[in-house]
């Protein structure tokens, strides 16, 4: 490009002026007024172009910051129907990019995104907090710098995370006059880079929907389970509650408290119920469609198998309605989330029901 470019022609010579230029015809000043006028305008291109340009390569950087190049891209929807209950108990977080919480990643980590649905039980304060407080405990326990062996930093980082939550949260509600009794289950899903990790407790579920091959040369779906229940009816869970001199009646501690592991739940705490979250790990491949991660209230009434079919069902439709500002994938999905959420309050859940449906692409 030529570094002169930017400069408008002279208007005014240096050396003296012939007198037949001294006075030039009226014509002559309207021919340096439209050349001022063009000038002005291809400059203000020049410059319109430079902004243009610089916000694209801004753009790019972001995605860069973001992203690694192949890393599958995820969008989250989500969907809350408050069912027959006075009171929506379920609390939800939704941070397909947590950096603007973590005040600095390993060098080897390009995104972190973290998914949470937390079901309340005795009302909404446990819930509230877990979804208020936990993903920002996380942060302060995220590993930083150039951490070696980062799959057994994070497995410590959420046991320690749950730990400290629902010690707070005990904290909070034992100064309470009178005492909270209130209890949450908690599932999260944390995706760093493309790999999952899965921290529960309780009954509310993550689940991954993976295209694979079949015989016939078709692609079918299979339902990856990424977590595990607890309730007091699982031989390993009843044990831990009657060693701590705990009963199981009716398929609940003491009778009434129907999940083994909670956060809250502070009276059943010396009763065996733990906060210490279950955790799995998988990575994310091409062929992952959506995570769809849920309270009880929808798998009372949908197998994972059919929560899985009932989106992928939703997704293949010809239409799905039109809302500003995203596009047909999106749209699609953002039709499935709520759909499934509808259909389960349909079927006759009168409970709460949340769905996040998270969807992976490239």
């Amino acid at each position: 490009m030529d570094l002169f470019d930017d400069l408008p022609e002279p208007t005014q010579t240096s050396g003296p002026v012939p007198a037949a230029l001294t006075t030039p015809p009226q014509t002559t000043r309207e021919e340096e007024e439209e050349e001022e006028e063009e000038e002005e305008n291809r400059l203000k291109r020049k410059r319109d172009d430079a902004d243009r340009k610089e916000e694209e390569e801004e753009k790019e950087e972001e995605v860069k910051k973001v992203c690694k190049e192949g890393l599958p891209v995820l969008r989250a929807y989500v969907a809350a129907r408050r069912g027959e209950r006075e009171e929506m108990q379920d609390a939800h977080v939704l941070l397909p990019d947590m950096s603007s919480c973590l005040s600095a990643l390993p060098g080897n980590v390009s995104r972190v995104s973290y998914f949470a649905v937390f079901d309340g039980h005795g009302g909404a304060r446990a819930s509230r907090f877990a979804a208020e407080n936990l993903h920002h405990i996380l942060a302060k326990k995220f590993p930083r710098g150039d951490a070696e062996n980062v799959d057994k930093l994070i497995k410590r980082c959420l046991l320690d995370t749950f730990k400290q939550t629902d010690e707070d949260f005990l904290k909070k509600a034992s100064s309470q006059k009178p005492a909270w009794k209130d209890g949450s289950t908690a599932t999260c899903v944390l995706v760093v880079d493309d790999m999952v990790y899965v921290a529960n407790l309780g009954d509310s579920r993550a689940v991954l929907c993976r295209m694979e091959a079949a015989a016939d040369g078709q692609r079918r779906a299979v339902t990856l389970a990424l977590s595990k229940e607890h309730n007091p009816t699982i031989y390993e869970e009843r044990m831990r509650i009657q060693r701590a001199g705990g009963t199981v009646r009716d398929g609940r501690v003491l009778g009434v408290l129907e999940v083994s592991r909670s956060i809250g739940d502070g009276q059943y705490k010396r009763c065996g119920v733990i906060s210490t979250p279950d955790l799995r790990r998988c990575q994310l491949t091409p062929n992952d469609r959506f995570v769809i991660l849920a309270c009880d209230g929808l798998f009372k009434v949908f197998s994972a198998d059919e929560a899985v079919k009932f989106v992928l069902d939703v997704l293949q439709e010809e239409s799905a309605e039109q809302r500003a500002g995203l596009m047909e994938g999106e749209q699609r999905f953002e039709a499935a989330c709520q759909q499934l959420a509808g259909e389960a309050v349909r079927r006759g859940c009168a409970d709460n029901v949340t769905v996040i449906l998270v969807s992976i692409g490239c």
